[in-house]
């Protein structure tokens, strides 16, 4: 009779065939608690559900590169941040200062020297500014926004900020210079060398009567040759309109011919209220033939643009024949002999309706119009006693070294009058008659 054998259980072994039971079954006996437990199977996989990959490098890279650029926006910003205030932020002055930015300067320099004034308290912020004014300029355009030379004045505790903003936009201290009318452009050019708030050469002096005296505005460190091609400028701008408007009759053919004869009636008068009526007098002359005869233009035939002759004009000078001399020559002289103002030209392009032809100073400081050469030789007359006057008031009193019109005062205006052109005056020469005569006086 065969024994049955009992089948073990599923997922059980005899220990001694090594084999392993099931996970989560109970063992039955001492031993089979001894026998290894085989892991469960995993769970079935539903139907449409995929396994998850793993990253590959490619993300891992786009991720990082992401990370580190929004990192570096936080930090951008946040230096931003601290820029912003510390460029707004009030500065060091304790009180308003000036400060000189030479001409030629960089921004470099322009920065040390503003932190050595103690205009700005850190040279680097001041430059991390500039630099992104320069990257994004004004009105699209990097140019506008350098830093220019001149004269600066800054508040109490101005901010970085308005430092800056205030070199770009180059609104310093101006000063002035001012150029009186009846200067030849020589000594024009001497004034501006002579002006230490100006800078540079002057490569060429204009043509005479090109530039127009008036009060001229500039930054401390200009160029003078600025200066003088701002004074051609306007000057060729103002002919221009005043040409425009003058008078059609006028025996006047250029603009050009026009700036000649009103650096003349700029010469002869220093009054305003006369500058119409000794035009007058000269468009009469032209009209009529008749020479100028005007001493300034001796003048300017002897030294040229140099200035003043130094000393009265002689017989020699009237009788001495230069291209210039109004009593040798015909019409006006080849150009003008310095440069007039706004008035003269004015008044040469628009001058009254009169009949004078003559004019001699009254030893006033004005001058005496006359329409016929009798009149004008008894206003002659008039001008040598008042000047016989002056010379007889101004000899020392016995005893004194101080003139009698210093004591006395006794002709208030006469002695302090203007000595411009007084000897500046058409004076007709003596007939030869009255020269036999006079002649024949002496020999008596």
């Amino acid at each position: 009779m065969k024994t049955p054998q009992v089948q073990a259980p599923a997922g059980r072994a005899e220990p001694r065939t090594g084999a392993v039971r099931t996970a989560g079954a109970a063992p039955r006996s001492p031993s089979e608690m001894l026998v290894p437990t085989r892991p469960p199977r995993p769970p079935k996989r539903i139907k449409g559900e995929r396994k998850p990959r793993r990253m590959n490098g490619f993300l891992r890279f786009i991720d990082g590169t992401l990370s580190f650029a929004f990192l570096s926006l936080v930090l951008v910003a946040a230096v931003a941040i601290w820029l912003r205030q510390s460029f707004d932020a009030p500065g060091p002055l304790t009180e308003t200062a000036a400060v000189v930015v030479p001409k030629g300067d960089g921004a470099i320099e322009i920065a040390e020297r503003l932190e050595k004034s103690n205009v700005i308290a850190d040279r680097r912020v001041f430059m991390l500014q500039y630099y992104v004014a320069r990257l994004y300029g004004r009105g699209g355009n990097a140019d506008n926004a350098s830093l220019k030379a001149g004269e600066y004045e800054f508040p109490k505790a101005a901010s970085a900020r308005h430092v800056l903003d205030t070199l770009i936009s180059g609104k310093g201290i101006l000063q002035k210079i001012t150029i009186p009318e009846g200067l030849t452009s020589q000594q024009i050019a001497d004034r501006l060398r002579a002006e230490p708030g100006l800078a540079g050469e002057i490569t060429n002096v204009p043509a005479e009567g090109s530039l127009l005296p008036d009060t001229y505005r500039f930054s401390r460190g200009a160029s003078r040759q600025e200066i003088l091609d701002r004074m051609q400028a306007e000057q060729s701008k103002l002919v221009a309109s005043l040409w425009e408007a003058r008078d059609p009759s006028l025996p006047l053919k250029t603009p050009e011919e026009a700036l000649t004869l009103a650096s003349i009636v700029e010469k002869e008068t220093g009054r305003a209220d006369e500058r119409p009526r000794v035009a007058a007098v000269f468009i009469n002359r032209l009209r009529k033939g008749m020479r100028l005869q005007s001493d300034p233009t001796i003048v300017y035939g002897i030294v040229g643009g140099q200035g003043p002759l130094g000393r009265p004009i002689t017989r020699a000078d009237i009788d001495g024949k230069t291209a210039y001399n109004t009593y040798q020559i015909d019409g006006l002289p080849p150009g003008p002999i310095c440069n007039p103002g706004r008035a003269a030209i004015a008044a040469t392009l628009n001058p009254p309706a009169t009949q004078d032809l003559y004019f001699v100073a009254d030893g006033t400081g004005g001058h005496t119009f006359t329409s016929t050469l009798k009149d004008h030789n008894t206003a002659v007359q008039n001008w040598r006693k008042v000047e016989k006057s002056k010379q007889a008031a101004t000899e020392p009193v016995e005893g004194s070294s101080e003139p009698t019109a210093t004591k006395n005062a006794r002709v208030p205006g006469l002695i302090n009058a203007t000595k411009r052109r007084t000897e500046a005056i058409p004076v007709p020469r003596p007939k030869p008659r009255e020269k036999k005569e006079k002649e024949a006086r002496k020999k008596n």
